[in-house]
């Protein structure tokens, strides 16, 4: 009797495995934590992004010289824009951007003048410029007129598209597709030019001598002109000068505000009228007609130099120490 008694009051341990129930959840922790990654690699991504867009922003303010030490506040009335920024460049590629027909002649192969004198010369530079907008969808941006000086162009904003971001040097992509392809047909030619930058009669909020005016940003956005047409393939010595002239010269007076006074001008000189722009800067070694029967009274050679050596005999010597 006791030891079936005892066989019954023994007492029975069962281990119950946990294999299953690991097998279940154990690899919950990983699934979360590749969550985690990728919303990690998304943040990072986002972050290149905008930091691609305010790098190239920066690029275009450096080729405008002091864009980013002069802006101070935007213009009265007017509201900044997000530019669409990238790394990777949108320009088309030049051999294949678009083919020519058969026995259409492009831009490049038409031009067979080194020089553009006579009006009727000019006049068909200008048709040149007036294919090259058509292609990039800017022919309502451009127009020319033929002066005693030489073919002036004139690349406008109007009320449906603008060259430039309002109160900013930096060139919608239009633009900058035109002065890059304007670049190989400037490098053809010996004519030289001015490039003039204008803008509208509104102001930037805010004064004192380091804040943005109308000064800067007409002059910058020249400056910005000139860097594109030299990516384009012109040549350095094709401008003769930069220049801004802010809103002081105005296309429609009647509106001062209007978007046809905000433009970048190429005035393509002749050979005579460069060499008269240059000798108002320079010491000419000759003098220059300016019309028939007038010439220009310029110094000689011999006076700038004479003033020279007595600026430098006159300037205080420093003392060894």
């Amino acid at each position: 009797m006791s030891s079936k008694h005892d066989k019954h009051g023994e007492a029975v341990i069962k281990r119950v495995s946990r294999k299953h129930e690991d097998e279940g959840h154990g690899g919950g922790w990983k699934v979360a934590f590749a969550d985690f990654c990728l919303a990690l690699m998304c943040l990072f991504m986002l972050l290149w992004v905008l930091s691609a867009r305010d790098s190239e922003r920066a690029q275009e303010a450096l080729a405008a010289g002091s864009q980013i030490d002069e802006g101070r506040g935007p213009k009265l009335g007017e509201s900044a824009r997000t530019h669409p920024g990238s790394l990777i460049s949108r320009e088309p590629v030049p051999a294949t951007d678009r083919r020519t027909p058969a026995g259409e002649p492009t831009p490049g192969q038409a031009l067979v003048k080194r020089r553009y004198e006579t009006a009727a010369e000019q006049e068909d530079l200008s048709k040149l410029l007036e294919q090259l907008s058509e292609e990039t969808g800017l022919a309502g941006n451009l127009q020319t007129a033929v002066t005693a000086q030489g073919l002036r162009v004139m690349l406008h904003d109007t009320d449906r598209q603008g060259m430039f971001e309002r109160g900013s040097a930096v060139p919608s992509e239009k633009f900058r597709a035109l002065l890059r392809k304007m670049g190989p047909l400037f490098a053809r030619i010996e004519n030289q030019m001015l490039i003039v930058g204008h803008t509208d009669s509104l102001q930037y909020a805010g004064g004192g001598a380091g804040a943005m005016s109308n000064w800067g940003l007409s002059t910058n956005r020249a400056m910005v002109a000139r860097s594109h047409l030299l990516a384009g393939g012109m040549p350095g010595s094709s401008v003769l000068q930069v220049v801004g002239m802010a809103d002081q010269a105005p296309l429609d007076a009647q509106r001062p505000d209007a978007g046809v006074n905000r433009r970048i001008e190429l005035l393509i000189l002749t050979t005579a009228q460069a060499r008269a722009t240059a000798a108002m800067f320079g010491v000419p070694n000759q003098v220059q007609p300016l019309t028939d029967g007038v010439d220009s009274a310029l110094p000689d050679t011999e006076t700038p130099s004479s003033l020279r050596d007595r600026l430098i005999d006159s300037a205080p010597r420093g003392t060894d120490r």
